[in-house]
């Protein structure tokens, strides 16, 4: 592999293909490229990607750890309120290609805009990245056909891996389902339906 950009594409077991770059900035002896984790929620894909040398780290855009995340997701897909509630994640999120409506929420009990909520459109064009603090949830809606991509500060803990309902009254998000059509085009993984309240996150005890 020589300096410059490679297209990696990548096909799942059930035949779907994934493409992304990589930039390389100065040129390895060997790049060898694995895919750490494919998950498949009904129409939801998460892709994880590593790069086997860690010599190599500060050369590439994805680089060995499971600390950076692709997501490709199609139209109308929508991602609750997720949070670890071991090992905080902060995360530096944008949209590679397509459309997203991007919300975070204040997940901090003694913050004075806690459960308060906030969107934001990212789309390939814009090329805007969101920062997400440790303690806040983030979820999104899917406007386009997407690639997401995630640099996360802890890795992905599954123990601690939770959330809470994209609809909870509580916290009243409001989605822009009219960009997909309607609500009744929202799709949803089965993990999703079952999340947790605020009410029942209020009362929990964080660390």
């Amino acid at each position: 592999v020589g300096i410059g950009s490679v297209l990696l594409l990548i096909t799942d077991t059930t035949g779907e293909q994934y493409s992304f770059q990589v930039v390389v900035k100065q040129a390895p002896t060997k790049l060898v490229v694995k895919c750490k984790k494919v998950i498949r929620k009904g129409n939801n894909s998460t892709l994880k990607v590593s790069f086997k040398n860690n010599a190599y780290s500060n050369q590439l855009k994805y680089t060995s750890s499971n600390k950076k995340v692709l997501t490709v997701s199609k139209k109308g897909v929508i991602r609750a309120m997720h949070f670890q509630l071991d090992k905080q994640q902060a995360k530096l999120v944008r949209c590679v290609s397509g459309h997203v409506y991007d919300v975070i929420v204040d997940l901090r009990p003694n913050s004075p805009t806690y459960g308060k909520s906030k969107g934001f459109h990212l789309t390939g064009d814009n090329m805007e990245m969101l920062y997400v603090p440790k303690y806040f949830g983030h979820g999104y809606l899917v406007i386009e056909d997407s690639v997401v991509s995630y640099k996360c500060g802890e890795v992905f803990y599954p123990e601690g891996d939770s959330g809470i309902m994209y609809n909870d009254p509580d916290l009243n998000i409001d989605w822009p389902f009219e960009l997909i059509g309607g609500k009744d085009n929202v799709i949803i993984s089965d993990k999703d339906l079952n999340l947790m309240s605020f009410k029942d996150y209020s009362n929990l005890s964080l660390d």
